[in-house]
């Protein structure tokens, strides 16, 4: 949960508070990382598998076939004129989307709040109203982009196809037909010109099933997203042709040259396991260490210190001299806390609370704790007469022994 309000950030039982907020930096190096080693692996494998915009779109598309019938089915209700049956089964099937954004796309916003009470907040009317446009907007946009933009949003509105070829190389296992065995092809198999024809017979059910409307006969090109539908069509055909499967496959540039030579393809591992990838891996695994050391070794319990520089200092009617200090004691555990205050130094220094004169505090459970202390020098000291004098204040849980100290200076009226 992203708590805006209250500048946390939870994963799990993990709390990030807002100075720690490179926990959350590293995971997105992660992210990226992890995006370029599967990218320089299998290509736009993400965006095939994993994107959102990838899964909504496949979602709708199931809907709208379970509403309306196959692809044939849905050509003819697209084009013919608006009746009862054309409105009746496209409200369904809008209905349905509708439903799926607001359930998906809309329910983002509970990653901003307590989702079990937001959740009660808006059936009951009680929500705020930036929650409910929240919801509005993601599930409009999450209609929108699945229902009817779909592979525009991949072509023209995301940035990755621009960047991955900088992340492929010609090891990079992708989406590839063979031509060399395809062509040339054609449908009429029993004529006399059969045997010179390729394996493929041009049934364009590659190109019927691409969800970005290209065909992967006429070669990579950057609309392709990698989910391999085209695949299992053509390997389906081919089966029923009583043809090898394959001919549209996973495959790198070194396959093509390979086998367009007679020479046998490198192993899919092969692939997969090469210096980029292992860099990739590396790093990956690298950052990942880092962030868990951070994790398990923060402190729980912590101090900032802020001299109060107006006045300096301030000379009392004892003789003594007084500083002030600002601190702020944070207690990053989920229970209530009562802390100890000392300051230690070389000097005869005495600490005590404004207002309270005590040397004790109670912080509550994740919180952070602000107060005002006084830290006072004997008249005739050395804390007192000189000048500025390095201090530690240290703050201790006597039941947990949680404990951390900050490093200031004691400002003495001099000579």
């Amino acid at each position: 949960m992203i708590d805006l309000a209250h500048r946390r950030f939870y994963m799990f039982w993990i709390e990030i508070w807002p100075y720690e907020f490179y926990f959350v930096a590293g995971l997105l190096i992660m992210a990226g990382l992890g995006l370029f080693l599967f990218t320089s692996a299998l290509g736009r494998v993400w965006c095939g598998y994993a994107c959102p915009q990838t899964v909504w779109t496949d979602l709708f598309i199931l809907v709208e076939r379970w509403v309306e019938g196959d692809r044939n089915a849905r050509l003819r209700l697209h084009k013919s004129k608006w009746n009862f049956r054309k409105w009746r089964l496209s409200l369904t099937k809008w209905g349905i989307w509708l439903a799926i954004a607001m359930a998906t796309g809309g329910a983002w916003v509970f990653y901003f709040a307590d989702a079990p009470t937001l959740l009660v907040d808006l059936f009951t009317g009680q929500a705020a109203f930036v929650a409910y446009g929240a919801v509005a907007i993601l599930t409009g946009t999450t209609f929108l982009f699945g229902g009817f933009a779909r592979e525009q949003i991949c072509t023209y509105m995301c940035p990755w196809p621009r960047i991955q070829a900088a992340m492929m190389d010609e090891d990079t296992l992708t989406i590839g037909y063979r031509d060399w065995r395809g062509e040339p092809r054609g449908k009429h198999r029993k004529s006399a010109e059969a045997d010179q024809l390729g394996d493929c017979i041009d049934c364009m059910a590659c190109v019927n099933v691409c969800p970005v409307g290209i065909d992967i006969r006429d070669g990579q090109q950057l609309e392709c997203i990698t989910c391999a539908l085209c695949i299992d069509a053509c390997d389906d055909v081919m089966t029923k042709i009583g043809k090898p499967r394959g001919l549209i496959d996973y495959m790198a540039v070194t396959d093509e040259e390979n086998e367009r030579a007679g020479r046998p393809r490198k192993p899919s591992w092969k692939h997969v396991i090469r210096p980029r990838t292992i860099i990739y891996t590396v790093l990956w695994a690298l950052v990942g260490a880092i962030l868990v050391v951070a994790l398990f070794t923060r402190a729980k319990t912590e101090i900032n210190v802020s001299p109060v520089r107006n006045p300096v200092y301030v000379i009392l009617s004892d003789g003594s001299v007084r500083n002030t200090y600002d601190i702020r004691i944070l207690n990053k555990q989920n229970v209530e806390h009562i802390y100890d205050v000392q300051v230690r130094s070389e000097n005869d220094l005495k600490l005590s609370f404004q207002g309270t004169g005590s040397n004790t505090v109670t912080v509550p459970a994740d919180s952070t704790g602000s107060f005002r202390v006084f830290i006072t020098a004997p008249a005739g000291s050395a804390a007192a007469n000189g000048g500025l004098k390095d201090i530690h204040i240290w703050v201790e849980d006597w039941v947990t022994n949680e404990h951390a100290y900050s490093d200031s200076v004691f400002n003495g009226k001099g000579k």
